[in-house]
């Protein structure tokens, strides 16, 4: 899947792209099966909130470590998902930074407040906004149930100060409360992005958003594949986050076979 100029356009206006049916329900199942799998692995890289549910599941993608998995490492090498972002970030040259499966148990799955990626990864040594994310929505996603906002056109705001949020199970750099008020007055109303599972979004580093609160009868499982470029990977030391969060395999990733999720299963 290539990008046409209109959206390419409209990626650099609004920071972001829906595109709705991307992956079948047959794909999607293998994907969900795996979630399910997933789950019961007591890891590090497994995050989980303070009822106990899972949070957060980081590093399917790679061969090796608890949660390695066959079929979300074909995931992000699927032309469907890695031709676009090569595009948005206007290079070949793209790896993945972490993967992170987001699952918000029914009822108890908890907000991701307002924040902009490159508020961590700039932290992390990254010296350019050079990054985005590639979001798979491996359930139905509607408002009830924790959808994703973003501020269309946000990214253009470049990086907004954030302070370290400890008020949930994983702790990040998120917007203040004030500063995020003024954007949210002055910016386009945001857009909660829902769809039918296989949903996906692609948005730019810097673009503001957040999720709400689970209310819902059902979980609601999201994969984000961020991406960097080569030439922006930064550079690892005693202080760097573990690997499962900011990886350190930067070799560019090849395009394979779009099946290559039905063909892991």
């Amino acid at each position: 899947m290539l990008l046409t100029p209109d959206q390419l356009a409209q990626y650099e206006r609004d920071g972001f792209l829906v595109f709705p049916g991307l992956f079948s329900r047959q794909e999607i199942a293998v994907l969900r099966r795996e979630v399910a799998r997933l789950s019961g692995i007591e890891s590090e890289e497994v995050v989980r909130e303070h009822t106990g549910g899972v949070r957060t599941i980081f590093r399917v993608h790679e061969t090796d470590g608890a949660t390695r998995s066959a079929p979300f490492r074909a995931l992000v090498r699927t032309p469907r998902v890695l031709r676009p972002v090569r595009q948005a970030l206007g290079t070949d040259e793209v790896y993945v930074y972490h993967t992170k499966i987001n699952t918000k148990p029914a009822i108890e799955g908890t907000v991701w407040q307002w924040h902009q990626d490159y508020g961590s990864w700039m932290r992390d040594g990254c010296k350019r906004p050079d990054m985005a994310t590639f979001n798979v929505m491996m359930t139905d996603t509607n408002e009830m149930g924790g959808a994703l906002y973003i501020i269309p056109g946000s990214h253009k705001l470049g990086r907004i100060e954030p302070f370290y949020d400890e008020s949930t199970a994983y702790k990040f750099w998120a917007i203040p409360k004030a500063r995020m008020i003024e954007v949210l007055k002055s910016s386009p109303p945001p857009v909660a992005v829902t769809g039918e599972a296989g949903t996906c979004v692609l948005f730019h580093c810097n673009v503001l958003h957040a999720s709400g609160h689970n209310l819902s009868a059902d979980d609601r499982w999201h994969i984000y594949i961020s991406c960097n470029a080569v030439a922006n990977a930064p550079r690892f030391g005693p202080t760097s986050r573990p690997d499962w969060v900011v990886s350190r395999n930067t070799r560019a990733l090849p395009l394979e076979d779009d099946d290559g999720v039905l063909k892991a299963a």
